[in-house]
């Protein structure tokens, strides 16, 4: 690999599959209910595809945005733009590619799934740029990344029921959960240098914040579970979630920036055991 492609995929963090992960459950979550078992082989891999690429583009015009702020965060400083081993210009057009290659894949699907499309592009192009203007920047990378949600509904089943909208509410509270763990391993550096995060506008009540919304989540789970007809293995894997979000709680209780970070890492087995349950449950 040449230094310009290992730059190019740094770039787009395929190095660090963790905002893959965390983008593709809710999203098989909504495939797997939608489809009631398994999918469409078609549909799934247009949305696993679709959504490496998205997230891929996410991370390169999130970069391009904070080109003149990641070299004053440690966690960033080394970033390609950051750095200048990859310019503005290359990172504009990397985005371009990214988009056109994953808006490509989404016409082979129906024409509902097409029009989401649009408002998910848009999202996804947004949300880099929210951190600058309000402390909510964490709700619109849920929306971004929830988007996923309805347009995996209407891809399946060509419809958006309330259910579909119940996923998308539990999605973009896991990212708020999730993603605040996340800012508070930069507030420090973000207070220095005026950028915002819910992490920020929580202060000192961050874990009882996130505790809340963590409550509220679960929830959610249990209402799309009584929505969409799940079983005993569905509610055993909702069990296990409540406690690995009890563990989370656990590792951000004095803050340290290194297991706040191992916090927002972990929360993918939350994601994958709620896929597990549903999986199971139609399975069987």
């Amino acid at each position: 690999m040449t230094d310009r492609l290992r730059q190019y995929y740094r770039l787009t963090r395929l190095d660090k599959p963790i905002g893959t992960l965390l983008l593709l459950w809710p999203m098989l979550w909504a495939l797997w209910i939608a489809a009631k078992g398994i999918p469409d082989l078609g549909v799934l891999t247009v949305f696993v595809l679709g959504a490496v690429l998205m997230r891929s583009a996410g991370c390169v015009i999130n970069d391009y945005a904070d080109r003149n702020i990641d070299g004053h965060v440690k966690r960033t400083c080394q970033r390609p733009i950051a750095t200048g081993k990859v310019s503005p210009r290359e990172a504009l057009i990397l985005f371009a590619t990214l988009c056109v290659i994953a808006f490509a894949l989404v016409l082979t699907m129906n024409r509902l799934t097409i029009l989401l499309s649009f408002a998910g592009a848009l999202l996804a192009a947004i949300y880099p740029f929210t951190k600058r203007h309000t402390h909510l920047p964490q709700v619109f990378l849920g929306a971004a990344f929830g988007w996923a949600v309805p347009m995996a509904f209407a891809a399946q089943s060509d419809t958006l029921p309330p259910l579909a909208w119940l996923l998308f509410i539990a999605a973009v509270l896991w990212a708020v959960i999730y993603d605040t763990m996340y800012a508070m391993v930069d507030r420090d550096d973000d207070l220095k240098i005026g950028v915002k995060s819910t992490a920020i506008l929580f202060g000192d009540a961050d874990r009882v914040i996130i505790g809340l919304l963590q409550g509220i989540f679960l929830l959610d789970l249990v209402l799309i579970g009584v929505n969409a007809k799940l079983g005993i293995p569905y509610y055993l894997s909702l069990a296990v979630a409540a406690a690995l979000a009890g563990y989370h709680q656990w590792l951000i209780r004095s803050r340290d920036r290194a297991l706040c970070f191992k916090a927002f890492l972990h929360n993918n087995w939350l994601g994958m055991t709620v896929f597990f349950g549903i999986a199971v449950d139609y399975l069987v």
